[in-house]
């Protein structure tokens, strides 16, 4: 389809773009150097896998979508992962390499329709929805606003922390900047929360007294430094390969999948980006660039990467051609050259930002037949056991075989596809494995 635009049109559309994605440039390395990885090398990963495969989102699939590490993803790599099973970063940096290496078999062979066919929209809805509160929680518990409790399981910190009030107005504007859907909103909220901590340990409270192990949260440490490839093919590909990561691999994919699937069918909607056979707009060549993006995050060091649903931000500007998505991405090169100006950035001023995301990603529960109670259901379980698990592929698994049993149980086993009994079977070997 030919679209009406010039390039000054596109071009903008590519900084407003940048700009509501840039905090992925921040927040993926303050969640991945939770697993142990070096902050700079992970910023370093960021900015790269961003920029390349913007431009290739561009260049080959020429659409005006920005491809970057995807929320949800690096949660799942650091908290489920690495956390969780006590695999290294290494490994987990082949898990996602080989993830990338099957989604770019299933573009190739199309066997993707299959698969997309098969997971019921219900439980998609309820997966996006789920992952939003799981990355909800790590911002409060990063922010240490929701700590451990013995008698509750967990419980609120005491309001009274210079560390606690700082993050709340840090949210507060965060929440304001964006509900007047001011460009670059979550952005604002980072630099400003920032800002707010730096009296914190120098003239106000003890930044330590709740375990951020440091003196004070803002520490100066310069502006310009040399990018940091010590992460640059890190990956542990042999052992990445155990059984018992396979189901690790699993979410990887299926994650990735239905976020970019998500992505590119609500922008191609937003901006009426559809071919003549009504599909969103070269969805293979796009699928094809989000798989690739997947495999360089293992190979550069960093979580997946996946489109961008912030990219409307630039279609509503007016962006329509693969312009955009290359202006995007030439913006991320700079960043690779600020670490030291980047890693001041504490904590509590991130976590508005994952929280205000989390919000963000709850918009599809409102799809969720909440009145048919066989379909409302497994999409709760799939929605709820990922926060209270803090497991994606927990979530994902109870979800499907959930799902499986009561449609059967309904006789509705035609809601039921060959596919997912496969996908099935798959899980329940990974609860196997897993126990």
């Amino acid at each position: 389809m030919l679209q009406k635009t010039t390039l000054k049109t596109e071009i903008l559309a590519g900084v407003s773009t940048f700009l509501a994605t840039m905090y992925i440039i921040v927040v993926n390395p303050a969640i991945l150097s939770q697993s142990g990885m070096p902050f700079n090398g992970v910023l370093t990963a960021t900015v790269l896998l961003s920029f390349f495969s913007s431009l290739m989102m561009g260049l080959y699939a020429r659409n005006p979508i920005v491809v970057a590490p995807g929320m949800g993803m690096n949660a799942f790599f650091t908290f489920t992962a690495v956390k969780g099973m006590g695999i290294s970063y290494q490994v987990a940096l082949g898990a996602v390499f080989w993830a990338g290496i099957i989604f770019l078999l299933l573009s190739i062979f199309n066997v993707r329709t299959q698969i997309v066919k098969a997971i019921p929209k219900q439980l998609r809805y309820a997966i996006s929805a789920g992952i939003g509160l799981f990355i909800t929680l790590i911002g409060f518990a990063n922010a240490k606003f929701i700590v451990p409790n013995p008698a509750t399981i967990i419980g609120i910190a005491s309001l009274h922390d210079p560390i606690i009030i700082t993050f709340l107005i840090g949210l507060a504007i965060t929440m304001i900047v964006l509900s007047k859907h001011i460009q670059g909103g979550i952005i604002i909220g980072i630099l400003l929360t920032t800002i707010l901590a730096i009296p914190i340990g120098r003239w106000w409270g003890d930044a330590s007294a709740i375990n951020f192990g440091q003196k004070t949260l803002v520490t100066w440490q310069g502006i310009f430094a040399a990018p940091d490839f010590s992460l640059l093919f890190q990956l542990d590909i042999i052992n990445s390969l155990k059984i018992s990561l396979l189901p690790v691999i699993f979410a990887f994919v299926f994650t990735d999948l239905f976020d970019s699937l998500s992505t590119f069918v609500g922008v191609a909607e937003a901006a009426d980006l559809y071919d003549d056979k009504g599909e969103p707009q070269n969805i293979k060549q796009s699928l094809l660039t989000d798989a690739v993006a997947t495999t360089l995050g293992g190979l550069l060091g960093s979580s997946p990467g996946t489109a961008f649903i912030e990219s409307a931000v630039g279609i509503s500007q007016g962006g329509r051609t693969g312009a955009t998505a290359i202006t995007a991405g030439l913006l991320f090169l700079p960043f690779m050259f600020l670490s030291p100006l980047l890693s001041i950035i504490p904590a509590i001023a991130t976590a508005p930002a994952l929280i205000v995301v989390g919000v963000l990603m709850m918009k599809p529960v409102i799809k969720i037949h909440w009145d048919k109670l066989d379909d409302a259901i497994p999409a709760f379980i799939a929605m709820v056991l990922i926060p209270f698990t803090y497991s994606i592929t927990q979530g994902i698994i109870w979800g499907f075989l959930s799902w499986t049993i009561i449609k059967i149980l309904n006789k509705k086993s035609k809601e039921v596809s060959w596919m997912l009994i496969i996908i099935d079977i798959f899980a329940i070997w990974a609860l196997y494995l897993g126990h």
